[in-house]
């Protein structure tokens, strides 16, 4: 039997050839981190103490705001020490944490659009029936299994990853730990991880973006069947932020694991965008294309300054 002497760190490389940008990414990243907490935060708080938005819409919106806190914490304060001139070597423990959160809170997601876009579908194409369909059980059920179900996606990955030996080199090619920059530094022979896990990737987010696309395919046929413009657009008007957040998640993971790019570089903007960017629009898109989220935090807002005056 083959003895292995295992590394017990790797070294993170960094975005490439950004060397002499990192201050300037370094404040970049930092205001889009900032702006990420706190305006999901306050999406968050609006949900929870809004009684008007204490519903099955919200209630997902609520847990997508709180996804979206805890998915740039996997990565990106690491990211920001490098930066900024503190070491860039990270734990074999801390990075299988990086892998598991990451892709359990990833999961998550694709299966969260997944429900948000069935509980649309159910509002538009049987709006008389929402609430009997869309009850608190059914809700809840949902949204422990997005959370479940995303965890058992995250164990399944870190399991077939850190299972094999990793003895050196332990040069991480990505400003985080992930699969495609793990793998290559097992000493070991990688082909039935990597088959099981990139088909686990693969199975799970094209299996959410067609369940997605077919929900919206029965929501545009229902919308077009509305006789008034004023109605279609109303019914638009509810799903489009939501659609754009679903393209905005939907690119970049496209683009990192079902049709990965060549270049390093560009890997790594398309990761940051995932990371860091369209956690932190997500709000913006939720306020301002929502008037019912807009007057919930306007009064809520309203609120916290009356009470912190007197």
């Amino acid at each position: 039997m083959r003895n292995y002497t295992f590394v017990a760190e790797f070294v993170l490389l960094r975005i490439p050839h950004t060397e002499s940008l990192k201050h300037l990414l370094l404040a970049l990243f930092l205001v889009f981190y900032i702006f990420t907490l706190l305006g999901n935060l306050l999406i968050f708080l609006t949900v929870l103490t809004s009684s008007t938005l204490h519903t099955p819409m919200y209630l997902f919106l609520g847990n997508l705001s709180v996804f979206d806190i805890f998915f740039p914490s996997v990565n990106s304060p690491k990211m920001m020490l490098c930066l900024i001139g503190q070491s860039c070597i990270i734990s074999y423990e801390a990075c299988a944490s990086q892998v598991f959160f990451y892709h359990t809170l990833g999961g998550t997601e694709c299966l969260l659009y997944t429900v948000m876009a069935y509980d649309r579908f159910v509002a538009i194409c049987h709006p008389l029936r929402y609430m009997v369909i869309m009850n608190h059980r059914v809700c809840t059920g949902l949204t422990l299994g997005t959370w479940l179900g995303g965890c058992l996606h995250g164990s399944i990955l870190v399991f077939l990853v850190f299972k094999l030996p990793y003895c050196g080199p332990n040069e991480v090619d990505n400003f985080f730990c992930d699969i495609p920059v793990i793998l290559p530094l097992a000493c070991a022979d990688t082909s039935l991880a990597q088959t099981v896990s990139f088909t686990n990737v693969d199975v799970v987010t094209l299996t959410c973006f067609f369940l997605i696309i077919t929900s919206y395919s029965r929501i545009v046929l229902s919308i077009l069947k509305i006789s008034s413009s004023a109605g279609r657009r109303r019914a638009f008007s509810t799903c489009s932020a939501h659609l754009i957040s679903i393209l905005l998640f939907y690119g970049p993971v496209m683009l990192i694991y079902l049709w990965p790019v060549s270049s390093p570089w560009l890997d790594s903007v398309i990761r940051v965008l995932n990371n860091i960017v369209t956690p932190s629009l997500n709000p913006l898109i939720y306020t301002l294309r929502n008037k019912d989220v807009k007057l919930a935090l306007k009064k809520m807002l309203t609120q916290m300054v009356y009470t912190s005056g007197t």
